[in-house]
């Protein structure tokens, strides 16, 4: 049985037609070879990272090595083909300890180039993101990152302790 939503849709790197829509393919060769080609694309330096992708890592405190290592050393987890789109899920450390990463990107296969997208530490490791999820993601993500400084003493919810 194939990881597939919405069958009918064979070669991820096709243009699909309005019938074939295809949300999300997580059939085991297409992934296999998706990391083959991503691994020879990275290798090359044959990519840019896009200003959401900094933007995440600014805000959640990883490094353009750390997305580079996920590429280097990730798995493919899921090709969304009507965006020529991959999710690279792997592990970035800091200090003593190991945290996921999840790396968005669009492929070019004909000018063998990959833009990083996005990159974000996901709330839920193992739960693949949807399309629709990942366009959400992209459309309404906040590009500024708010802090609040609150004076000893300040009411809030609690107040501060002396």
């Amino acid at each position: 049985m194939h990881d597939v939503k919405h069958f009918g849709f064979l070669n991820p790197f096709d243009t699909p037609s309005s019938e074939t829509l295809l949300e999300m393919d997580t059939r085991d060769f297409v992934l296999n070879r998706a990391l083959e080609r991503l691994r020879d694309i990275v290798a090359e330096g044959r990519y840019d990272l896009k200003p959401h992708a900094t933007t995440h890592a600014r805000a959640e405190g990883f490094f353009e090595k750390d997305i580079v290592h996920v590429l280097h050393s990730g798995k493919v987890r899921a090709v969304y083909p009507q965006d020529q789109r991959w999710l690279i899920c792997g592990y970035f450390e800091v200090g003593p300890i190991r945290l996921p990463l999840h790396v968005v990107v669009d492929i070019f296969e004909r000018d063998f180039w990959v833009d990083v997208v996005t990159a974000f530490i996901p709330k839920h490791p193992h739960i693949l993101v949807s399309r629709g999820r990942l366009a959400l993601m992209l459309r309404f993500d906040q590009t500024e990152v708010k802090s609040k400084v609150v004076a000893r003493g300040e009411r809030g919810r609690k107040r501060w302790k002396k």
